[in-house]
């Protein structure tokens, strides 16, 4: 196997590995008082600054038992014993104080099913609805790629051959593989359905692969978080191709491609929406013009406009990409609705609340800018991205509560072809 990195990409790695392997440090936050304060800051702030903690609404018992688990895979140096003091103090001082969604009516019917996700607690992150009609998803804490039937509503776990991979974004290729990104374990994987092989492509870079996107050309195009950097695979020869974000601790997130296979992305932690040449990767940034914009996942529409959810400021916001104008607004749950999961059916967006409790699911329709909202009827736990089907249902997984769920379009236009 063949592996390629452009000297461009060394160089601005090795300037700032150390830089980009801590993220930025918003402000310095001393936790309230209350047992268990001080292993709690220890090992929250080995990934993150502790205002995480501070501006969000809180979590529900469960919700917060997901984050430990989770951020001891990441590296948290916590002990059986230790991570239930965290789980009891961050319950006790950050408890669930989110809003209700604001549930909006509107002439769309639809209807949100959910299934548990059996065997354990994997905390599917993301969803694929691959092109055989069968459901994925990423089981980020159980080390697992997971599958479900929807006839059958039969469920098949796959288990990761490297320990704590942390498999995160999905997608599926012509010949029905599907291909992940381990966040944890610095590698793109490939699994085969029909035997259960897995590959391990190795990023030669350190890092956190993110979310994948394949072009049509054989590409697979990934983002790095953590490291700051883009990268490009080519599937049959294994060659990689990384480069830096141009804006230092950017956070590249979101990722996907325009009708025309060029590559655009969310940078999750400046107010910045950016696209890659897929011949030379150069990268050109937009500048959201409120400085306060934290753009996290994207979707693109049938004329190529690019909208993104606004974690941090609660809104929805659109790039024309042509005149470099950009439009906002605000999300029926207000300021701390957190924006989260997007996608584009045929012009008509939908996006997921993670800041409400539960949390909602929302329709937009640009031409008459009107939003229409459901709950979701288990909760949510945070739903993190979607995936279309052909007919235009909408699949997404519940992370902490353990399931994957469908909203089902009962009236609307369909989607004759999804890619």
């Amino acid at each position: 196997m063949r592996i390629a990195i452009c000297l461009p990409a060394i160089m601005a790695f090795l300037m700032f590995t150390a830089r980009a392997q801590q993220p930025p440090q918003i402000k310095k936050v001393d936790l309230p008082e209350g047992e268990g304060k001080e292993v709690t800051a220890k090992a929250c702030s080995v990934c993150h600054s502790l205002d995480r903690l501070t501006r969000r609404m809180g979590h529900t018992p469960d919700e917060w038992q997901n984050v430990v688990d989770r951020m001891t895979i990441y590296g948290a140096p916590l002990n059986k014993e230790q991570q239930a003091t965290v789980v009891s103090y961050l319950d006790k001082t950050f408890p669930n104080k989110a809003e209700k969604p604001v549930l909006i009516p509107g002439a769309v019917e639809a209807q949100i099913k959910e299934w548990k996700i059996p065997n354990g607690a994997p905390f599917p992150h993301d969803p694929l609805y691959a092109r055989n009609g069968m459901v994925w998803y990423s089981g980020l804490v159980g080390n697992v790629l997971g599958r479900f039937d929807p006839k059958t509503e039969e469920f098949k776990q796959y288990k990761l051959k490297t320990p704590r991979s942390s498999p995160h974004g999905l997608t599926d290729d012509a010949e029905g593989n599907i291909w992940f990104t381990a966040n944890s374990g610095n590698y793109i994987g490939k699994l085969d359905p029909n035997t259960g092989d897995i590959t391990e492509y190795h990023i030669p870079v350190k890092g956190s692969p993110h979310t994948p996107v394949i072009d049509k050309k054989g590409n697979l195009w990934f983002t790095m978080e953590g490291p700051n950097m883009l990268g490009r695979l080519v599937m049959k020869t294994g060659e990689f191709k990384v480069v830096p974000s141009p804006t230092e601790d950017s956070g590249p997130y979101g990722i996907q491609l325009n009708s025309k296979g060029v590559p655009f992305y969310a940078e999750s932690r400046t107010n910045k929406v950016a696209s890659i040449d897929p011949d030379t990767m150069e990268i050109h940034e937009y500048v959201v013009p409120n400085t306060a914009a934290r753009p996290r996942r994207i979707a693109i529409a049938p004329d190529d406009t690019v909208f993104y959810t606004d974690f941090e400021k609660g809104t929805l916001g659109k790039l024309d990409p042509k005149t470099g104008k950009f439009t906002e607004w605000k999300s029926p749950g207000g300021v701390d609705s957190a924006p989260y999961a997007i996608t584009s059916i045929q012009g008509i967006i939908w996006y997921s609340e993670s800041g409400v409790r539960p949390n909602s699911m929302v329709r937009f329709d640009p031409k008459t800018e009107k939003f229409q909202t459901w709950a979701i009827p288990s909760g949510g736990g945070t739903v993190r991205n979607m995936s279309v089907t052909p007919a235009g249902d909408i699949w997404f997984t519940s992370s902490s509560f353990n399931k994957v769920g469908v909203v089902q379009i009962k009236k609307g236009t369909k989607i004759s072809e999804l890619r």
